[in-house]
């Protein structure tokens, strides 16, 4: 493309921009493939794959391979909802912005306050990760005791983690171009080492595709059977793929997203699949005992390391570190836009501050640091309650899917009542629209309940029992979904509009509401 035709297109998003109120105040810098690398990093198929696998062949064997799969069908269908959004509305906070088009501004305060809450605990959750990797590749990094105490590890969590966290909000602080730069840097070498890590492992195969209907006897003594096993260990795929969204939230640093950021999400969510689909199937296949206990402990890190010897597995543990450094740097990256788009409509406490684009950086620089604060604060939790830590982290993911039922619910709703119309010339489902949105809402709010299910071995996997934890989700969606929504509805709602440092100014415009 020419720069001319970069000119056009940039000026058209510019004209999108304004039709919803705003004026241009992020520098567009971002190509395709730093969007491509936003969507995928945030999903960070080394990173999730690595963390979870272990969960989910734990509670449903081999054949727990399923769920990946019919995860990806599932989200699939959120995905090209979200593909129509995207061109048509392309602006930080996709999520919030969309909510709001499509719902009105209080089921748009309610997707972006449920979205901001779960981003912070992802945030945390993701920090997490390299004390699942770091010590495997040497005991040096493990600073605190020598991993055998009992808080040994959750502690030296922590402490890896604020390392992370402080170097993503530096990061982000210095501006979108830093950041992309790194994270399409760290998402090449990610991308290089997923496709040499499944070579490798088809090499190794040493038993034939039907390993991954095995099912160790995982559902006896359940309700449902194995069905029952099954949906426990699909957590463990729904805990990955989400985040695609963060391509179409850069979509005011982007160079023509309304046209770029439906294929960013698109070839993140595909790309994803097949490659995780084919690490996840090549380690069952490839892996030398495949009733190793070592496989519900250690997961894909075990794998790698007994299949591959230790110099290769330590290579590629070291791309999984890079993996999570990035998949951090995106996650934090789409929390601040997020931030920034609620608070330049003066839906936060301190909407102002929040709002204020530096001039040097050309990005929010404070929620950058509060949130890069809070998820500190979120990771000391860690140290002496790990396991209120990660019923915290599974409520996390489970706001995500209902901050997109919050869009694709209204969005089905404007469709059967004719008021969606896709813009004309950009992404369309056509005739499709309709059959995909309805089961893009039955597949989130299914997913949602399945996710919040009271399963002991989610929510109160280790130690005494406790109905409060069993029950966490719902208890702790209830109080950030109500305590939020009351606060928006008493105080917030009654100074909400785009501040006027923020507003597009037109002739005929009326002035913006100031808080």
């Amino acid at each position: 493309m020419t720069d001319g035709s970069h000119g056009a297109a940039g000026s058209h998003d510019d004209e999108s921009l304004a039709e919803l109120g705003y004026k241009p105040e992020l520098k567009r810098t971002l190509g395709n493939f730093h969007t491509f690398a936003a969507g995928i990093s945030y999903i960070s198929i080394l990173t999730g794959t690595f963390q979870l696998f272990y969960f989910g062949v734990s509670n449903g064997g081999p054949a727990y391979w399923w769920s990946w799969p019919m995860v990806f069908v599932g989200q699939l269908m959120v995905a090209l909802c979200f593909c129509e959004l995207a061109a048509r509305y392309p602006v930080a906070g996709s999520i919030y912005n969309w909510a709001k088009q499509l719902g009105g501004p209080h089921v748009g305060w309610l997707g972006g306050w449920m979205m901001l809450t779960a981003s912070m605990v992802s945030l945390s959750a993701v920090a997490l990760a390299y004390q699942v990797t770091l010590p495997q590749i040497s005991s040096w990094f493990q600073f605190v005791g020598d991993g055998t105490g009992k808080t040994d590890a959750a502690a030296n969590a922590v402490l890896l983690g604020t390392v992370l966290v402080a170097f993503t909000t530096l990061v982000n602080a210095f501006g979108v171009k830093l950041m992309a730069r790194i994270n399409s840097a760290g998402v090449a070498i990610e991308l290089i080492a997923a496709i040499v890590l499944i070579i490798l492992l088809a090499a190794h195969v040493t038993r034939g595709p039907s390993a991954v209907t095995e099912t160790f006897g995982l559902g006896a003594g359940q309700d449902l059977g194995y069905l029952g096993a099954f949906l426990t260990a699909s957590l463990a795929s729904a805990y990955v793929m989400y985040g695609f969204d963060t391509a179409s939230s850069l979509g005011e640093e982007s160079k023509d997203p309304g046209r770029n950021a439906p294929r960013a999400i698109l070839r993140a969510l595909v790309a994803s699949f097949l490659i995780g689909g084919l690490i996840l199937l090549f380690a069952l296949l490839a892996v030398p005992d495949l009733h190793a206990k070592e496989l519900s402990v250690d997961g894909l890190q075990y794998v790698v390391l007994s299949t591959l010897g230790s110099t290769i597995g330590q290579i590629v543990l070291w791309c999984v570190v890079v993996a999570i450094t990035v998949c951090e740097l995106a996650v934090h990256t789409a929390s601040i836009r997020l931030a920034y788009a609620m608070a330049r409509d003066n839906n936060l406490p301190a909407s102002s501050q929040l709002a204020k684009v530096s001039p040097r950086f050309q990005t929010p620089v404070l929620p950058a640091v509060i949130i890069g604060l809070v998820a500190v604060a979120i990771l000391v939790i860690n140290v002496n309650q790990p396991q209120i830590f990660s019923v915290i982290t599974s409520i996390a993911i489970i706001m995500i899917y209902l901050a997109y039922l919050l869009v694709t619910l209204p969005m089905l709703i404007q469709r059967l009542r004719g008021r969606w119309k896709p813009l004309e010339g950009r992404f369309s489902l056509g005739k499709f629209g309709l059959p995909v949105n309805v089961v893009a809402v039955l597949w989130g709010a299914a997913m949602s309940l399945n996710l919040a299910w009271p399963r002991a071995a989610v929510y109160n996997a280790t130690g005494p029992q406790h109905w409060y934890l069993r029950w966490g989700a719902f208890l702790f969606i209830g109080i950030v979904g109500l305590g939020g929504f009351a606060y928006y509805w008493f105080v917030q709602r009654k100074h909400t509009g785009v501040l006027a440092a923020h507003a597009a100014q037109t002739p005929d415009s009326p002035p913006p509401p100031n808080p």
